[in-house]
């Protein structure tokens, strides 16, 4: 009787364990339903407005302000409005849709000579598009929601110093709102530009850009080395929500573009598996309004 007893105290251990396994399974292969779109590099995609009202996206980067460091700064936006930006983000925050301002991308005039520098820098975006004060705000009142750093040009130095006096903005009166800060690092880790900054931890989400970059985006060929790439991004930033970044059309980048389909049911479930994934980044809104490709993954994602 002893024996059978320690059998099917066994047997239930096992199923116990075999029930806990699956249900740490299921935790991580997790979906979010969350998609970061860019916004604001041609006038061809449509008003902010319209990106925001389409229920597809659940944060939406204003791109790019393309010059900064040593009192110089530039705002292109491409053919957009500018007056009509500042109701648009508005509107976009009444639907819970995250507007955060991009600094950086890949033209531009644009560097930080110092720790004062980046004081300075942060001071500018808090005053000119954050929580402050300035008489020739860009988008009038309107309070964006945080920073990202899209930093492909000049040198790293100093994007970690000027990540810490922007998070030190969150929570400041007037307003009292949190600064959220994002970046956008390539996927061959670390990212060259950006790695000192994101080993800060003070990033919330990390959009990793998992394309231009042959040997780490996913194709069924190089499903292994995207997986291991993934693997470290993730394992990283575990203070942050890591995001995998995809082109929405063929020609919207060189290379790294993932069919729906693919995207759906191969690349997803690697990327699921972590507790820190977020969504997927998309470049960009004039991509996607052709494609349509948000709407085909966003149930998978």
């Amino acid at each position: 009787m002893a024996s059978l007893w320690r059998l099917a105290l066994a047997a239930a251990m096992c199923g116990a364990l075999i029930l806990s396994s699956s249900s740490a399974a299921a935790a991580a292969g997790k979906k979010t339903g969350r998609i970061t779109v860019y916004w604001g590099q041609t006038a061809a995609e449509g008003r902010l407005r319209e990106a925001c009202g389409s229920g597809l996206y659940t944060t939406v980067i204003v791109s790019f302000l393309t010059g900064f460091g040593g009192g110089r700064y530039k705002l292109d936006l491409a053919g957009h409005d500018r007056g009509a930006v500042g109701p648009d983000v508005k509107y976009c925050q009444s639907r819970g849709v995250l507007v955060l301002l991009s600094i950086g991308g890949g033209i531009g005039r644009y560097s930080l000579a110092s720790k004062a520098d980046a004081k300075a820098v942060a001071d500018h975006l808090w005053d000119f598009y954050l929580g402050g004060r300035s008489k020739s705000r860009p988008f009038g009142d309107a309070v964006l929601d945080g920073i990202d750093f899209d930093i492909e040009l000049g040198r790293p130095a100093h994007y970690d110093d000027l990540a810490r006096y922007l998070k030190a903005y969150s929570g400041r009166k007037p307003g009292g709102k949190k600064v959220w800060l994002t970046a956008a690092p390539q996927c061959p880790f670390p990212d060259r530009m950006l790695g000192e900054a994101l080993r800060t931890g003070v990033f919330d989400r990390v959009h990793v850009q998992f394309y231009n970059n042959p040997a780490c985006s996913y194709r069924a060929s190089n499903a292994a080395a995207f997986a291991a790439a993934w693997r470290k991004w993730a394992s990283s930033l575990p203070r942050s929500s890591v995001y995998l970044g995809l082109p929405a059309a063929p020609g919207a980048a060189n290379s790294g573009y993932v069919p729906p389909a693919a995207l759906a049911g191969e690349a997803l479930p690697i990327v699921q598996r972590s507790r820190n994934y977020g969504g997927v980044m998309l470049w960009s809104r004039y991509w996607d309004r052709r494609t349509g490709y948000s709407k085909k993954i966003k149930r998978a994602v």
